[in-house]
């Protein structure tokens, strides 16, 4: 935590945050199937043969979604065969935020990167995801799939940055050293905002719940996030544990000299074993996870 004030400098970081994204063509707002869902989810008179019938217009968005709803990141008994079969089982807002991490994975696998490999990125967003998910089912917090989904989504805003601000992002990232928190640092002192705060923006356009844009935009200083700040300590000790990993690390090398603080452990009601517990479950997870989603 390094005490910087989260208000000071607000109306300009928004409006660059803004000018950076107009941009950005389609990204700043979520695909057609996506509102439409988030409608119906939303409706008294919608059920989930209505809901099915919008994700059915997109046959790739529908596989993707079975494949989830069949891999190791369930475990369900049963196959589940249909949209309207997954609604049941796992309800119409978690699978809403599935459809949102689906489309924003094949929408922001489309932005063209010269400093990132993008296998990398995904691996180390998923992981992350499955790491926070886990830790949220340790820690009994409410629907802790919800971590997944933010998880997942946490890093988005870096793709937005590599692609509009390569030359720049060229630099910070040879300052960083595979270093995540010295690159926040960095792009607060470069931009005026960060990865996060992009991040946080283009999904509270995506209609993604509220704690979890604010768990997303402080991932970084948990202490900042408010009534999400349990969230945003989850993401951030997810993104410590995957940036020890071979597979899900930040920047395509695992650092050995991650230190997880004592006192945000305990602050989430988590100990070391937790943590073990955790990463393993994810790591089970994680192959066919991927898989389904990329």
């Amino acid at each position: 935590m390094n005490g910087r004030n989260p208000i000071a400098g607000r109306t300009v970081e928004q409006t660059a945050l803004v000018s950076l994204l107009d941009d950005v063509e389609g990204l700043a707002s979520p695909p057609d199937v996506c509102l439409r869902v988030f409608e119906l989810v939303h409706s008294p008179n919608a059920g989930a043969a209505d809901i099915a019938e919008v994700v059915a217009t997109d046959p790739n968005l529908t596989a993707r979604l079975l494949r989830i709803a069949n891999s190791a990141f369930y475990r369900f008994r049963r196959k589940i065969d249909t949209i309207s079969r997954a609604i049941m089982v796992i309800g119409t807002t978690e699978l809403y935020q599935l459809v949102l991490s689906v489309s924003a994975v094949k929408s922001f696998s489309g932005i063209p990167n010269e400093l990132v490999r993008m296998e990398t990125f995904w691996k180390h967003s998923v992981y992350t995801g499955l790491v926070a998910r886990a830790l949220a089912e340790r820690a009994s917090v409410l629907h802790p799939e919800r971590l997944f989904v933010a998880g997942l989504l946490h890093d988005i805003g870096s793709l937005v940055l590599y692609h509009q601000r390569p030359q720049a992002m060229r630099d910070l990232l040879l300052v960083a050293d595979g270093d995540e928190e010295v690159l926040y640092e960095a792009e607060h002192d470069r931009f005026g905002f960060s990865h996060a705060d992009v991040a946080a923006l283009m999904m509270d356009e995506w209609c993604l719940p509220e704690e979890l844009v604010l768990a997303i935009k402080w991932h970084h200083q948990p202490g900042f996030a408010g009534l999400a700040a349990l969230e945003a300590q989850l993401l951030f000790l997810a993104g410590q544990l995957v940036n020890e990993s071979e597979q899900g690390n930040f920047m395509g090398s695992p650092r050995a000299d991650v230190q997880v603080e004592a006192e945000m452990l305990a602050m989430a009601g988590l100990g070391e074993d937790d943590l073990f517990a955790a990463f393993e479950a994810a790591a089970e997870q994680f192959p066919s996870v991927l898989e389904s989603l990329i």
